[in-house]
């Protein structure tokens, strides 16, 4: 059996050229995604006539140094293969040391298709051609390095279950859901039912940042919101998330539920247990709420949320947890630091014993998606 010892808990795949004309049925493809030039030259994706297209740059960024990294000018030809094309991926995983990687999708393309409400055939098709191009193409090169979350639809519980369990049947891990199952803007007594049968199959069910909810859609930020944005989303978006799911008291229902924070860092965990026990146990009376346990406890028996670097979170270690911490690159977008990651790791690392380096690298994501 394969030995994992640096594993990437969170990383991504640019869409390639080919994928909609491949994997897309021929009676969507005039609504598919299309490749278009941005005002630089540059490769972009156009989702909607009339709206900026989504360029590539800063998803590609992976051997660039910092001054170079910009939105507009990245082509296909000019990045990196292995942003892309397989072979190309596991060659650089080589050259970096990774020995597997747990690769989410573009949540930017996922939401042309699932915001499509009225269009359902679309939206089913467009999620389940993802799925099933990166299962079937990209990680089919090696199955045992390469590993993807299914997309989860925003059709309602019924068809969460059935994509869920569709890539279930096909060998695939774990899955991703961008909305809560039933559709709404918070938790409800119909998610119960995707959550049962994601203990019932074994899926980890991951949250990459945040939650779609019709009452907080924005449009994209710009100059220094951009920047406190892109440092903060994980800190700012997940807390609420996850004291959503501890209070509703899913767990106690379905008490083998895992669920990972996927790029929300570690460092602030602490203090947000802290805060949230105390404010739990203040206000669970006039709330109403009932939980068996503190809301700490929760957190510790069902959360593995994964960090790119992180200091503060590694130092802090037994107060977030160890078994519920991971690392990861965001390969190949503008967080990761190709080819470096072992040189990273190691200053991380300095002074974490070896057996507790080994859960943060690569044992917690074995034991949770159940690699030997």
């Amino acid at each position: 059996m394969r030995e994992y010892r640096l594993i990437d808990a969170d990383c991504h795949v640019l869409e390639p050229k080919h994928i909609w004309q491949t994997w897309l049925p021929k009676k969507h493809q005039d609504h598919a995604p299309r490749l278009v030039k941005d005002e630089a030259g540059g490769d972009a994706w156009q989702f909607n006539d009339g709206k900026p297209p989504m360029k590539i740059g800063l998803v590609t960024t992976a051997g660039q140094r910092y001054e170079d990294m910009k939105w507009e000018g990245s082509t296909y030809d000019s990045i990196r293969q292995s942003c892309f094309e397989p072979k190309a991926r596991l060659e650089d995983m080589d050259f970096d040391g990774i020995d597997a990687e747990f690769m989410y999708p573009s949540q930017r393309t996922m939401y042309y298709f699932m915001r499509n409400k009225e269009d359902v055939d679309f939206h089913r098709a467009g999620i389940q051609a993802y799925n099933n191009f990166m299962r079937d193409e990209f990680c089919a090169t090696d199955p045992e390095r390469l590993f993807h979350l299914a997309q989860i639809p925003n059709l309602g519980v019924r068809e969460a279950i059935a994509e869920l369990k569709r890539n279930k049947e096909k060998g695939v891990r774990g899955a991703i859901i961008s909305a809560w199952p039933a559709g709404n803007d918070t938790l409800g007594d119909e998610d119960d039912r995707f959550f049962a049968a994601a203990v019932e199959l074994g899926m980890p069910i991951s949250i990459h940042i945040n939650i779609q909810r019709s009452r907080s859609s924005t449009g994209p930020l710009t100059g220094p919101a951009a920047i406190g944005n892109m440092a903060m989303a994980g800190m700012l978006n997940f807390p609420p998330i996850m004291c959503e799911l501890i209070v509703s008291g899913v767990f106690d229902r379905y008490p083998k539920l895992q669920i990972l924070g996927v790029e929300v860092d570690v460092g602030w965990i602490p203090t947000a247990l802290e805060q949230l026990d105390n404010f739990y146990w203040r206000n669970r009376t006039h709330t109403g709420l009932t939980i068996k346990h503190l809301p700490s406890e929760y957190f510790h028996r069902h959360f593995l949320c994964t960090f790119i670097e992180d200091k503060v979170g590694v130092n802090n270690r037994y107060d977030v947890g160890v078994r519920n911490m991971a690392w990861s690159t965001d390969f190949p977008h503008h967080g990761c630091d190709w080819p470096y990651s072992r040189k990273i790791v190691g200053e991380m690392m300095r002074g974490v014993p070896a057996d507790e380096r080994h859960l943060i690298l690569a044992g917690n994501i074995c034991r949770v998606y159940g690699l030997s």
